[in-house]
Parts: C-alpha cells; sequence; structure tokens
C-alpha cells in the first residue's frame, strides 16, 4: 500500500502513530509513504498513484473516506489571507477555494510558513476563524480518503481517533528546528488542531462544499 500524507506539522502526532502502528501491524514491508503538500497528494490519489491519503477537503466526495479529518475550531493559525494582490498558494486547493467563499482578497498562504509568518507577528485573517464567525461550525481542511485497501485504511482511522498521540521531546525538538520554531510553540499549534469527523464537522463540510459550487 502507498500512502500520502500532507507534509505540515498538523499531521505531526498522526505520523507518530503511523510508526507505531504499522510496527506492530504485521503491515510494516507492505507499507510505503509519499509525503507532499494538500495539492500534490490530490493529485496523486487522482492519477492512482498512491492508495490512500490526506487529501483537501473540496477533492473529497471524489472517493472513499474515513471519519479521520484535519480540522480547525474557531482559529487554526496555519491558513491566512493575507494583505496584497490577490493570490492562490499553489499547495492549497480547499484553503484556496475558502477564500473565494468567504469573498476574501489577498494573498493565501498555508502550512507551516504560515505559523511561522504568524509566530513571527505577521498579520492576516484566519480563515477558519472567518469561516466560524461567518457559521458557527468548525472547518475540515482535509480528510483521509482512499481508492483501495479500505478495510485496512478504515482500521488505521478508528485506531487513531481512539488514542491520545504524545509526539516524543526528540521529534518535537527535531521538527520544530526544521521549521525555525521552539518546540512549545508547536505543542500550542497542536491544540487547536482536530481529526475526528463530528456531526458538526461534516454538517460545516456539507456546507462548504455547497457553498463552493456557487463560486
Amino acid at each position: 500500500m502507498i500512502f500520502g500524507s500532507i507534509s505540515y506539522l498538523n499531521l505531526l502526532p498522526f505520523q507518530v502513530f503511523m510508526k507505531r502502528y504499522v510496527k506492530h501491524s504485521g503491515i510494516k514491508m507492505g507499507m510505503n509513504y509519499r509525503k507532499n503538500v494538500p495539492s500534490e497528494i490530490n493529485k496523486a490519489l487522482s492519477k492512482r498513484q498512491i492508495d490512500a491519503g490526506f487529501i483537501s477537503s473540496i477533492e473529497s466526495p471524489k472517493y472513499d473516506c474515513t471519519n479521520l479529518g484535519i480540522i480547525a475550531n474557531k482559529a487554526v493559525y496555519s491558513v491566512f489571507v493575507i494583505e496584497g494582490d490577490n493570490k492562490i498558494d499553489n499547495e492549497s486547493a480547499s484553503s484556496n477555494r475558502l477564500a473565494k467563499v468567504l469573498n476574501l482578497q489577498g494573498e493565501v498562504l498555508i502550512g507551516d510558513k504560515a505559523l511561522k509568518y504568524y509566530l513571527e507577528g505577521g498579520q492576516g485573517i484566519d480563515l477558519a476563524t472567518a469561516w466560524h464567525k461567518e457559521n458557527k461550525l468548525p472547518f475540515v481542511f482535509a480528510r483521509l480518503c482512499y481508492t483501495s485497501h479500505g478495510k485496512q485504511i478504515q482500521a488505521i482511522a478508528k485506531s487513531f481517533i481512539k488514542k491520545q498521540i504524545k509526539v516524543p521531546q526528540y521529534i518535537l525538538k527535531h521538527e520544530a528546528k526544521k521549521r525555525g520554531i521552539t518546540p512549545s510553540q508547536l505543542l500550542w499549534y497542536l491544540k487547536y488542531i482536530e481529526y475526528n469527523m463530528s456531526h458538526k464537522s461534516k454538517k460545516s463540510l456539507k456546507l462548504f462544499l455547497k457553498k463552493s459550487k456557487k463560486r
């Protein structure tokens, strides 16, 4: 199985979980990974270059999906529209569309670079906050979807949702250093990320997809 994972800090707990899960599940030899930005993972799943992966929520209706996602309730701190000319972020799909749905003007900035921008004092409109202000709902940025190995993927999703994952200090320090932030800032950020698709999350995604069709 080839698994696509978004190469952002918001999936760090899942990546730690997968190392343990694969090690103890007996599928180690059959699991390969491909890490990339959301837009590239979208393309890889579409072309069947991967069997499953976290893809942009705007693309998720095309596939079978789990109840595992990347969700922000109110603020997310890593998806902004900042002052400047209208410009999409080529790494994104859902965030670019969300900015249009919310009629926001400026440059879309997502991912670890957006988090660092904020932590260094950058100003912008947090898109998850803007969505919540308008709809009183969390926003689903990505979902774990698949084209094959459905039973395995569903089992992985259910197992992750049931566990509380603690990221080891050595991994926190390593990943924080790579992004030019501190381990405490990384932990602070992860507190704002949810993974389980609740009733409100599903309602929010349905509303977002409906509004997207009008844009």
